[in-house]
């Protein structure tokens, strides 16, 4: 990841410029989200995947967090910050949660299944590129909208790890590939959130030197 994506502290530099088109992607991303997070878990628990049950994970957090996307979309400044530490604090949580049961997995997982995992992972795939895609335009607004496009390239770059982590179970008939991409992703969450993190304390900085100067679309008053 570049740390160029982060540069982005000033709250006045970047305007919600069609608030309801916003908000429509939001609701399909929520619904897209929460579906993958019942294929995924269910396809997790039956392959045996730590991988895939640690995406399903991480889609059921992104559903929750375009809810709160949505639910602050028309609020000032400091509360969609807030928001935007609360989702980076769950993104850094998933992060250790996977971490701590790949370091389980080690001595107590099982081999998953590939064909399952490849498959599922593919599905996943998709479903984050379509919802990528819609949201490509609003990948440079505040921190809010900023974590909003963070978790779904994330997780894009996830289910590409999934997919080779089975097939890599495929070749080597063990389950280091499935272990080593869940911890590759854990990595993901922990970076993604701390760069939401900085941006929303800077923020929420900015709105306590000058006072709320700026309405819910980041106009100075």
């Amino acid at each position: 990841m570049s740390a160029h994506c982060c540069d982005h502290d000033t709250p006045d530099t970047h305007t919600l410029q069609n608030p309801a088109r916003y908000r429509r992607v939001l609701w399909i991303a929520l619904l897209v989200n929460a579906a993958m997070f019942l294929v995924e878990l269910g396809a997790g628990f039956s392959s045996g995947s730590l991988s895939l049950l640690a995406d399903a994970i991480d889609f059921a957090g992104d559903a929750l967090n375009y809810g709160v996307s949505l639910a602050v979309l028309a609020s000032a400044l400091a509360w969609r910050a807030r928001a935007a530490m609360l989702k980076a604090f769950s993104m850094m949580g998933f992060g250790l949660y996977v971490l701590g049961s790949a370091l389980w997995a080690v001595w107590n997982g099982r081999v998953p299944d590939a064909p399952t995992m490849g498959v599922v992972a593919l599905l996943a795939l998709l479903s984050n590129l379509s919802v990528a895609w819609l949201l490509y335009a609003f990948r440079e607004g505040d921190a809010n909208m900023r974590s909003v496009w963070l978790c779904t390239r994330n997780d894009a770059i996830g289910n590409v790890a999934v997919f080779l982590a089975a097939l890599g179970v495929f070749g080597t008939d063990t389950a280091w590939p499935d272990l080593l991409v869940a911890s590759l992703m854990a990595g993901l969450a922990l970076h993604g959130g701390w760069q939401v993190l900085r941006q929303a304390r800077g923020e929420l900085g900015s709105v306590h030197a000058h006072g709320d100067r700026y309405d819910h679309h980041g106009h100075a008053h």
